[in-house]
């Protein structure tokens, strides 16, 4: 890595908002070191090294982060290298009654969003702590802010992570590391395809441009935001009124949404 460049670690950066956040970084001057599961992090650490206006160094790390020793593995590749910037943003999605689901892909589903995102926070805000720097930011989601039906492990786990942002938010206030988390609304990945949620209207819903969430993330996490909610209407809309709606109404429009049409003919 070039000494006078500033490094960023992310991770779920194969594809979807963490490869997006991945160009922001790379356009803004930043080496990367970028993590996922599936072999398309090599394909895209080659597409980031040219993102930007100059060449900047990608180390692609190929790990399961749903296993300690994946996150591990992902710590110790950075060679003691000081993080400047860092966007925990791998997570899956799981659709589905959650009696009819599988417990070993809930429990992973667990171990991805919830668990190794601790770990990995852990480690980096130690050591930004230690060099009186450093920025982190966490993905979220809106799906946060309501309870999932039919989308009740993935939902509880992103509320675990706003939560456990905002309280770090609190906990490192005089110092100068910052935490942001990032809200995004339903966006155009192969998320709800991966999470079996095709035939939800949810899932045939317009989305957000994954571009775009990732460049509002980018810019709050530069400008030391506690949040940022993409900021399409339809979005912003979800977050106030999930603000005051009571949590039986919020369920049962996330039914609407999340529920499986073969689920309903039941």
């Amino acid at each position: 890595m070039a000494d006078q460049r500033p490094l960023a670690l992310i991770t779920g950066a194969s594809s979807g908002i963490g490869l997006e956040l991945a160009k922001q970084f790379a356009q803004h001057g930043y080496d990367l070191v970028v993590a996922a599961e599936d072999g398309g992090i090599e394909s895209a650490a080659v597409t980031l090294r040219t993102a930007g206006s100059e060449t900047v160094q990608v180390e692609a790390v190929r790990v399961d982060l749903a296993t300690s020793d994946g996150v591990q593995r992902l710590y110790s590749a950075l060679g003691g290298r000081a993080v400047d910037a860092a966007a925990l943003n791998a997570g899956v999605g799981l659709g589905g009654a959650f009696l009819d689901n599988d417990l070993g892909d809930e429990l992973k589903l667990i171990q991805l969003n919830v668990v190794s995102t601790v770990h990995l926070a852990k480690l980096l805000l130690r050591d930004m702590i230690a060099a009186e720097s450093g920025k982190l930011l966490i993905t979220s989601s809106i799906a946060s802010t309501m309870p999932g039906s039919f989308q009740a492990i993935y939902n509880a786990s992103k509320s675990f992570l706003q939560s456990f942002a905002e309280a770090l938010q609190n906990e490192l206030k005089d110092s100068p590391v910052t935490i942001t988390s990032l809200m995004p609304g339903p966006t155009e990945t192969n998320f709800f395809h991966r999470a079996g949620m095709d035939d939800t209207p949810m899932g045939r819903a317009g989305k957000d441009d994954p571009a775009t969430v990732a460049r509002q993330g980018f810019e709050a996490l530069m400008a030391g935001k506690d949040r940022q909610v993409t900021t399409t209407l339809k979005t912003k809309a979800q977050e106030l009124s999930n603000k005051i709606l009571p949590d039986k109404l919020k369920a049962a429009a996330h039914r609407k949404m999340a529920e499986p049409d073969e689920h309903k003919d039941d």
